[in-house]
């Protein structure tokens, strides 16, 4: 009776281990019917036995189950590292792509600097630049002050002063439409589109020939769109495509008018 009662409680225990934690079904396919045909027949014994072989194969059986997670947790990290290694290079690249925009407007205005210098020609009167460029450190350096806070730091409500001080300070500077237009684009991310749309209009007004004049107009497109005023963004695209024909921003303006049609 004693031997009874603990096979019984032992198979009790199995059945309840069974059912938390389920053998693969490979291992049990192939021991199910020869494991219940000795569990109800044979001696004590070998009942016994059978019990073990089945927790054996169960215990198996997770041991394998868990080897796979790991593997799928270390593929999972690797993957993670790679993700992080393609960031960074992301990172990298769009930040020497910033320098080298600084640096390709920081010759601009050098440009601007030796065509100011030259004796103008009778019939090129009108194409010279109508701002003069200004040899004194003070004034070059607030303008990379503020440039830097863009293209450097991040710092971008912090550059929004900086750019106000230095029109402020240096109004007749050579970089004042491209202050005016960095102002224009960092109130423009903040969606203050009445005083983004200012400094893009003064650029066009004042600055007529800077090469900023078709980024604005591109720019006052997309203040008019987002003011949803169709229109008014069809005539600034429609002008730049007229107007700048060459410029990159003419072939965005021309996407936008083929989109809002």
């Amino acid at each position: 009776m004693t031997v009874n009662k603990t096979l019984w409680i032992a198979l009790s225990l199995v059945s309840i281990g069974a059912w938390a934690n389920p053998a693969p079904v490979t291992e049990l396919g192939r021991n199910t019917t020869s494991n219940q045909q000795l569990a109800s027949t044979g001696t004590l014994e070998q009942r016994l036995a059978t019990l073990e072989r089945v927790v054996e194969a169960r215990a198996q059986g997770q041991l394998q189950m868990q080897q796979q997670l790991q593997i799928l947790l270390d593929e999972v990290s690797q993957l993670r590292g790679v993700t992080e290694t393609h960031t960074y290079q992301l990172e990298e690249m769009v930040q020497r792509q910033r320098d080298l925009y600084q640096e390709i407007d920081r010759r601009v205005g050098a440009l601007q600097s030796s065509t100011s210098a030259q004796p103008a020609v009778a019939s090129n009167v009108n194409n010279v630049p109508t701002v003069s460029y200004s040899s004194n450190m003070s004034e070059n350096d607030a303008y990379d002050k503020a440039v830097n806070m863009v293209l450097k730091d991040r710092r971008y409500d912090a550059a929004i002063p900086e750019f106000e001080a230095f029109l402020k300070s240096y109004p007749d500077s050579t970089y004042a439409p491209n202050a005016h237009y960095w102002l224009g684009q960092l109130l423009f991310n903040n969606n203050e589109l009445a005083k983004a749309k200012t400094h893009f209009e003064r650029v066009i007004a004042n600055y007529a020939t800077s090469n900023k004049v078709p980024d604005a107009l591109l720019k006052l497109g997309q203040v008019a769109e987002r003011e949803n005023n169709k229109d008014a963004a069809l005539r600034f695209y429609r002008r730049l495509t007229s107007e700048h024909a060459s410029a990159t921003s003419a072939r965005l303006a021309q996407e936008r008018i083929d989109a809002l049609k």
